[in-house]
């Protein structure tokens, strides 16, 4: 038989201390169900696989809220981006940007100000490679970008190609007159083109002893630069391959391009340490061992894209705490970094991530060179250069007049005179 059952005596204190626990679970239940049960993050290719992969670790930090993906082609998502801003309708919480379009967006008022609380971005900024974080700095002095990757310039070449010709390697990154003097030799002795496209000694040229404050194409007072001394060593030198037919006129990513460094009919790639990993991974993994990594000509410090990740202003005020710690965990978490490298080529810009023993491992596809001491070495020395919204259509213009230069003869000073004329027209749209 049980025992009999006494119930403790009803008093007013509590009935009072039952009604206030009621209330207390009541209002518990509705912050849970008012609380965010979702971060919706929109991305492109290859990130948006990064971010699905680290859904077990934003579950670790947040459970139960589920990170949803909008992924959509690079040039799709920026489009989609673009018309999310400006008419603040089916806002993500946070967006992936490229680096380009940081500068775009970062002019108006679509993104938040990371300076600002809840974020105090400042208080990591040591953090990070200061040449990627400064580049998600407006005009205004605002930050409204967090950098996750960097594409620090390195110059591949083909090992194979250069001892037929009987160039030592050395000679391709001391200046750029030996660059292109070797590329005279290896052409004679081999057949084999310079470089792909005589607009890749432009880029980097152009890019090269920017001063404090300016930018690529505008200057810090925000008129156009590019009538100055780098384009026009630039415009000079492409058009000095071109003249030698040093160059295979091949377009990056183009049919032509890739067969070219496939064939070796071309020396030498003038781009990012991140084109190790396109390489070896789907454009011409049948080359391996042949190539190699060295310093661009003139030790040139150039960045070759990155990501950045920023939260729109207007998007939902209840998932910024969350945007923001998501946003921490994809930059600021060493794991995460180094996973995005090692399985995405994409480089690290958490200083915390650039010593581990990863990179002093050598690479097979590149003959057992330890490459990634010296991208870590450029990565650390990149310049800040602000990116100014204009950038894309200065960047077309400008490579519109270098054809004129380099396949009908127009004057350069001439060429970058109306280069400048238009770009100051658009320098306050």
């Amino acid at each position: 038989m049980s025992s009999p059952s006494f119930a403790p005596p009803l008093t007013r204190r509590r009935v009072l201390g039952a009604a206030g626990a009621w209330c207390v679970g009541a209002a518990a239940d509705r912050a849970l169900a008012q609380a965010p049960r979702q971060l919706s993050v929109a991305a492109f290719p290859l990130l948006d696989k990064l971010i699905e992969g680290m859904a077990p670790r934003w579950q670790q930090r947040h459970p139960g809220v589920a990170l949803e993906v909008i992924s959509r082609q690079w040039m799709d998502h920026h489009t989609a981006m673009t018309t999310a801003l400006s008419t603040a309708s089916h806002l993500p919480d946070v967006m992936a940007l490229e680096i380009g379009f940081v500068g775009r967006f970062g002019q108006g008022s679509g993104l938040e100000d990371l300076r600002q609380p809840p974020y105090h971005i400042e208080a990591e900024a040591g953090r990070w490679i200061r040449g990627a974080y400064e580049q998600g700095r407006n005009r205004r002095g605002e930050v409204v970008a967090a950098p996750a990757d960097v594409g620090p310039g390195t110059m591949f070449y083909r090992a194979d190609v250069l001892d037929k010709a009987g160039v030592d390697p050395a000679r391709l990154s001391s200046t750029w007159d030996s660059y292109i003097d070797a590329g005279r030799q290896i052409q004679a002795r081999t057949g084999a083109r310079l470089v792909g496209h005589a607009l890749e000694l432009k880029d980097i040229v152009a890019r090269t002893g920017i001063a404090p404050g300016d930018g690529l194409y505008y200057g810090a007072d925000n008129r156009p630069q590019v009538s100055s001394a780098r384009f026009v060593r630039g415009f000079t030198l492409a058009r000095q391959v071109r003249q030698e037919r040093l160059d295979g006129r091949y377009m990056i990513w183009t049919n032509e391009w890739v067969e070219a460094l496939r064939r070796g009919r071309v020396a030498t790639a003038l781009t990012g340490a991140w084109m190790a990993g396109q390489l070896s991974g789907w454009l011409a993994p049948e080359t391996a061992g042949l190539w190699r990594a060295a310093p661009l000509p003139e030790g040139a410090l150039i960045g070759y894209g990155g990501s950045s990740y920023a939260i729109p202003r207007r998007s939902d005020p209840a998932t910024k705490a969350l945007a923001w710690d998501f946003i921490r965990m994809m930059t600021l978490d060493p794991v995460v970094q180094l996973h995005a490298f090692k399985q995405f080529d994409a480089f690290p810009t958490l200083q915390a991530s650039l010593d581990d023993p990863f990179f002093d491992e050598p690479l097979p596809f590149l003959g057992g060179q330890r490459a990634r001491r010296q991208w870590r070495d450029t990565a650390r020395r990149l310049p800040a250069v602000p990116v100014h919204k204009q950038n894309a259509f200065a960047e077309e213009v400008v490579g519109g007049e270098l054809d004129k230069v380099m396949d009908h003869g127009k004057d350069i000073a001439q060429a970058l005179q109306d280069a400048a004329r238009l770009l100051a027209r658009r320098a306050n749209r």
